[in-house]
């Protein structure tokens, strides 16, 4: 069964650190490229950080020099590093992956359940 599982989220103060995990299992083949979003309450969901399967990266202008993404390709899993953290970064965040499996041989999204960051004093 295919399965995208983050967690690492919680309550945090103003100026503190997370680090976010996520971890994809069942029968995959391949990961491609994998993202993390968030959604604040009222907001849209949006992108924070991207990440490719050759290691280059891009973030959002909010996560630029706070953020840190990287992967593990041989486990499947791709990290969130969060520091100098403020209370604008509270949200809900999402794992994104694009994969392929052995049932879906061209390339598909999945998206985690999410996990709740709260910054606050």
């Amino acid at each position: 069964q295919l399965q995208l599982v983050e967690s690492g989220g919680g309550l945090v103060q103003p100026g503190g650190s997370l680090r976010l995990s996520c971890a994809a299992s069942g029968s995959i083949i391949r990961t491609y490229a994998m993202r993390w979003y968030r959604q604040a309450p009222e907001k849209q969901r949006e992108l924070v950080a991207h990440i490719d399967r050759g290691g280059d990266t891009n973030y959002a202008d909010a996560a630029k020099g706070r953020f840190t993404i990287s992967r593990d390709n041989a486990k499947n899993t791709v990290d969130l590093r969060m520091n100098n953290l403020k209370p604008e970064d509270t949200a809900v965040y999402y794992c994104n992956v694009e994969l392929t499996t052995i049932l879906r041989p061209t390339a598909f999204e999945i998206w985690g359940q999410g996990t709740q960051v709260t910054v606050s004093s």
